[in-house]
């Protein structure tokens, strides 16, 4: 892959222009239809258009994203055409939320850029602060939406009348996300502190930090006053945002008030929500309860943030996942389920899944990302490129385009690719002195000690007993956290390649307290996470668990999964044994039967700590073997792919004995087989080498009435000879035997024995060589071909 190729792809692809061409100053460029869109001129679109303001959103949003890509000359002649034109004394109702992230955003990106350029004194000369005034006023024009009794704001404002003036036309609507009200303080805070001017600052800092603190925080509210409408909890669309601007505003403000505000959110996601690699909500007051089976396509921002917060391991598993949906369908659908399915087909040519590439490549220097990112490169040219610029995908399955182009795929998407492709030192400024805004606008870290803070953002708190892990509090730097190591971020994919979930063990470590001012973390820290490591295209072999005892008789086989440790089941044989239930069942703790267990193969259920913990435990416990059966309930081996089962960072070679692993569906046949008869006797095998399943070896043995004779006054008798013959093909397996009642009459026995004897004297069989399989037996009178059973 040659990078710089990539790079200057990016950028002769770059939009800004063919947005001036087609479509300035409308908001947005409609690329299918190569003009611009003017809200009111064109069909409503309900709330997609009050991101719409009549103010060249795309212009604005794109800005600061021109000096990444080295096109300066473009850069200068964007910002004039900023200044000369556009205007915010609109009649128009726009989203608070939108318009403070892309446009208010924007302008104090550029701001930033411009400002850099000019003290480096080779352009920009003629500036003089001309974004960051423009901001203020857009910040003026945004502040009646905190005029609340809850100090939420209003979802919507109109920028020439406000909220509460006749004139507005914003309703009555006081419903807003969490995300919506939660996504304020980066913007306001760095406006107030470039500006001087502390009111933009004092109002998100009060919503923030004056409403309680829940673990879990709900979706949707209202502002007046402040309820909750929508229970629902997780990480995704209405609520996504908030998170990163908790993390964010840490670092870039310094008021711990902010991150003890994270750190309460995020063990609660780790607790409930998490379930490696998926994040499913949860209800709130409820959080062991999934409230849905599907994912959108928002939380793929959620590893990048992991990153930042230095939890990596969680961050490559959900990361590799969402990879393997766009494998599939091409980008990620805005929703899909547990299964990989398209739940809502569309793709809005969404950015979060290359923001979490970019950020984990630069923490882990694993090139692997760089692989991911040129097939988001490559896949946008195959199936979003149009003529006039990249259109949205209607829908996945079929690659239908939508006349739409939001402004965040060129604030955004190409920002996080350019990035991912260039080096530090192709880049006009240095990138580790900013921090990314949600629309991935840049703000200065020097702002938190630069700049004097607002006088009422500075939280005293009595001192605390934290139990967080050794990162709770730590500066999220990942270079500094995590050197570049390449085989780190592989060995956790490998072992979710075909994983749906992982257990996790909660461990307590030391807090450290490092001060976030100079963005400087007092000692390294290293995350290990070793596990087995599998070849990038290695198959799965899949096994199964044959029930032999009766009435079973190998008639009922379940596939199942292997283990990348214990025994190897295609290189030594198991032989038969009973099945018996672990107690505790997920065998987490001490085991409680180990004397029922002694001999037998352990049932455990997975979750709540790792295979390899519960395969150790077992097996001091005397198991032979264990068949671990998935917790989450429906799940089969018909509708997800075969996993390994991996270790848990610790060698494993002290696991000697054979383990598989059952999905939910047929992990409950064999339950109720354990129940119902008691006595289960199975067989861990390869499904290749099921009994019964491939062609039978078919031994005829034929049975020959001769009389013998017999010393004078003995009575006259007939004995049976047995003649084995090797016939010629079997049919399939007839698991009842029937008797032997008269000619004609046919007998097919499954023996699981290696060697046929005669135990009577009267059979002339001697010892017989069989092999395990199924035989047929016959008489010899007549002619009889083999009949299926």
């Amino acid at each position: 892959m040659c990078l710089l190729l990539i790079c200057y792809h990016l950028r002769g692809i770059f939009s800004p222009i063919l947005f001036q061409d087609y479509a300035y100053p409308a908001d947005e460029l409609m690329p299918l239809s190569c003009r611009g869109r003017v809200r009111g001129l064109e069909p409503n679109r309900g709330d997609i258009d009050d991101s719409l303001g009549k103010f060249s959103l795309t212009l604005i949003d794109t800005l600061d994203t021109l000096v990444l890509l080295n096109k300066l000359d473009e850069f200068e002649e964007a910002v004039k055409k900023t200044v000369q034109d556009v205007r915010f004394d609109n009649d128009i109702v726009v989203s608070v939320f939108e318009t403070n992230i892309r446009v208010l955003g924007g302008l104090l990106g550029a701001h930033v850029m411009a400002d850099v350029l000019k003290q480096r004194g080779e352009r920009m000369q003629w500036y003089r602060d001309e974004l960051l005034h423009m901001a203020k006023e857009l910040g003026y024009r945004l502040l009646p939406a905190f005029n609340t009794t809850s100090g939420l704001p209003y979802p919507r404002v109109n920028l020439l009348y406000g909220v509460v003036n006749p004139l507005s036309r914003t309703g009555t609507e006081s419903d807003t996300c969490t995300a919506c009200a939660g996504t304020m303080i980066l913007e306001f805070a760095a406006l107030s502190r470039l500006s001087g001017d502390p009111i933009f600052e004092v109002n998100v800092h009060y919503f923030t930090t004056s409403n309680p603190t829940l673990p879990l925080t709900e979706m949707i509210f209202t502002s007046v006053p402040s309820l909750f409408l929508i229970t629902d909890s997780g990480v995704g669309a209405g609520i996504d945002s908030y998170y990163e601007y908790l993390m964010k505003a840490y670092i870039l403000l310094g008021d711990k008030v902010y991150l003890d505000r994270f750190n309460t959110h995020y063990s609660a996601i780790m607790k409930y929500i998490s379930q490696p690699p998926l994040l499913l909500n949860v209800h709130m007051h409820n959080p062991t309860v999934n409230v849905r089976s599907w994912m959108d396509s928002l939380l793929a921002f959620f590893p990048g943030l992991q990153v930042l917060r230095g939890d990596l391991k969680p961050a490559i598993e959900t990361h590799e996942m969402l990879y393997q949906v766009t494998k599939q369908h091409n980008f990620l659908p805005e929703a899909f389920t547990t299964e990989f399915r398209v739940h809502w087909g569309q793709h809005p040519l969404r950015p979060e899944f290359a923001e979490s590439t970019y950020f984990l490549y630069k923490a882990t220097g694993d090139p692997y990302y760089l692989k991911v990112g040129q097939s988001i490169v490559e896949k946008l040219n195959t199936h979003a490129r149009v003529p006039c610029g990249f259109a949205a995908v209607q829908d996945v399955r079929t690659g239908m385009h939508e006349d739409r182009m939001d402004s965040f795929f060129l604030a955004e998407m190409f920002k996080y690719l350019y990035l991912l492709f260039s080096e530090k030192t192709q880049l006009p400024i240095d990138i580790d002195d900013y921090i990314f805004t949600t629309e991935a606008h840049l703000l200065p870290v020097s702002l938190s000690t630069t700049q004097p803070s607002c006088h009422t953002n500075n939280t005293v708190r009595e001192p605390q007993a934290h139990k967080d892990d050794l990162f709770s509090y730590s500066c999220p730097s990942a270079q500094t956290l995590f050197p570049n190591n390449p085989t780190f971020a592989k060995t956790i994919r490998d072992s979710n390649k075909y994983l749906t979930g992982l257990g996790r063990t909660q461990q307590s470590s030391p807090v450290r307290w490092v001060t976030c001012y100079s963005f400087i973390i007092e000692q390294h820290l290293k995350l290990v996470a070793e596990v087995s490591q599998t070849p990038e295209h290695e198959e799965v072999v899949a096994l199964i668990v044959q029930l032999i005892s009766p009435p079973f008789l190998g008639r009922t086989a379940l596939m199942a999964g292997p283990a990348k440790f214990g025994k190897d089941l295609t290189k030594q044989e198991h032989g038969v044994s009973s099945i018996v239930k672990s107690v505790p069942y997920t065998a987490c703790g001490p085991i409680e039967n180990a004397v029922e267990l002694q001999g037998h193969i352990a049932l455990a259920l997975r979750g709540d700590c790792m295979f390899a913990a519960k395969a150790r435990r077992l097996q001091e416990a005397g198991a032979t073997g264990v068949i671990f059966i998935d917790h989450r309930e429906g799940s089969s081996s018909a509708e997800t792919p075969l996993f390994q089962m991996v270790g848990d960072g610790e060698p494993t070679d002290d696991i000697t004995v054979p383990l598989v692993f059952l999905f939910s569906k047929e992990g409950a046949t064999l339950t109720a087989a354990l129940q119902e008869h008691h006595n289960v006797d199975v067989l861990l095998l390869p499904k290749e080498k099921q009994i019964g399943k491939e062609k039978p070896e078919k031994l005829n043995i034929k049975f020959r009435l001769a009389k013998e004779e017999f010393a004078e006054g003995e009575m006259e008798s007939t004995t049976i000879h047995l003649v084995l013959e090797q016939s010629e093909t079997a049919t399939e397996m007839n698991t009842e035997a029937a008797s032997l009642t008269g000619k004609n009459q046919e007998t097919w026995l499954l023996l699981p024995v290696t060697d046929l004897r005669s135990e009577n004297a009267g059979c002339a069989m001697g010892n017989v060589s069989a092999k395990p399989g199924l035989y047929h037996l016959s008489s010899s009178q007549g002619d009889h071909k083999p009949s299926p059973g």
